[in-house]
């Protein structure tokens, strides 16, 4: 049966690919965002116009409101115009280096837009309520695979500061009011529409031009790079299935992966790591162009590498992501050399 489903962040990277596949499966979408001006907001336009043609070729419902989740009154506003069966919520100031120098668009975009949220969905009685959460969260922890059955107390910035506050705010509606929440921990989304503050976008648009890129921690990073469509799979079948309370929680010896609410988290990623030097590679082959590296040292609020233990979610969900980084970076390279055709 089709869904009615609020997602903000609908301009946004993932928002913009999930309100896709919403549509394209029949759901009704109201999407929401601000269209802030972190990155090109021609790029979100032209998401969003993506998403009002497949609409009207395919006579899906789509609604675009544009708005801030700071105003609360805004949230109201669309939730007086009916019930919906989910809400995901995708819309965050992003970027780890941008919090350093602008800490308030974190505070309340984060913070005070994720409170309003809460907040709406309590009072409309929402069904589930998924929202995105983030690998930064594991900070300064150096066990890897990154298991949500670890400890992350110990955030190395801002970012992943809000995105654990994140967390236990909606761990603490769903104890209070019975509000079904599922948080998705992302690891290094990338692929076609994506943000240009991104690192392996940035890499394409330096490539092209004959610009230097820098490699910090001298290239020996690794990233659990998670191709979008793998991605989004995890978001949707994750809000079809309202999070239930844990049975094997146990409060003399609470475990961070198990609540006594209607509450869970999963990490999604791919699972299987990818030195930064061997992405840009590939990124070269992609593009036949080759690149100019500078090697950098470490930066501060850098995480040195990741990657995602995947057991809860796959065997939660029955979810597993297929793309391996060649096929990801190829379709990423032709949606963004046709782009910059298109954009000049």
């Amino acid at each position: 049966m089709s869904q009615r489903v609020f997602l903000t962040g609908a301009a946004g990277f993932i928002g913009f690919h999930t309100a896709k596949k919403l549509l394209a499966r029949g759901d009704a979408v109201v999407g929401f965002d601000s269209v802030n001006d972190y990155y090109d907001p021609r790029l979100k336009r032209g998401r969003l116009a993506e998403l009002s043609r497949l609409a009207e070729t395919t006579g899906c419902d789509f609604t675009f409101v544009e708005a801030d989740l700071a105003e609360r009154a805004a949230l109201d506003r669309v939730f007086a115009t009916g019930a919906f069966d989910r809400v995901i919520h995708l819309a965050a100031q992003a970027g780890v280096r941008y919090s350093l120098e602008n800490p308030e668009s974190y505070v309340s975009s984060n913070l005070v837009g994720f409170a309003n949220m809460l907040e709406v969905c309590r009072h409309a009685h929402v069904p589930h309520l998924t929202f995105a959460s983030s690998s930064s969260v594991y900070g300064a922890n150096r066990k890897v695979p990154f298991s949500e059955h670890d400890g992350v107390d110990h955030p190395i910035q801002l970012y992943a500061a809000t995105k654990r506050s994140n967390e236990l705010m909606a761990h603490a509606y769903s104890h209070l009011f019975s509000l079904p929440v599922t948080g998705l921990r992302f690891f290094t989304v990338y692929g076609p529409w994506g943000r240009p503050d991104m690192a392996y976008y940035s890499f394409a648009e330096k490539i092209m031009a004959g610009r230097p890129i820098a490699l910090f921690n001298n290239g020996r990073h690794s990233r659990d790079f998670t191709f979008i469509d793998d991605i989004v799979e995890g978001v949707v079948r994750a809000s079809d299935r309202i999070a239930p309370p844990s049975p094997s929680f146990d409060p003399a010896r609470p475990d961070p992966a198990t609540s006594s609410a209607p509450f869970r988290i999963f990490n999604i990623g791919n699972g299987r790591p990818v030195e930064l030097k061997h992405y840009v590679e590939v990124l070269e082959k992609a593009l036949g162009k080759r690149a100019i590296i500078e090697l950098k040292p470490m930066q501060v609020g850098d995480i040195e590498d990741t990657l995602a233990d995947v057991a809860e979610i796959e065997t939660a969900l029955d979810y597993r992501p297929t793309t391996t980084v060649e096929d990801g970076i190829a379709a990423f390279v032709d949606w963004y050399l046709a782009y910059r055709r298109k954009t000049g």
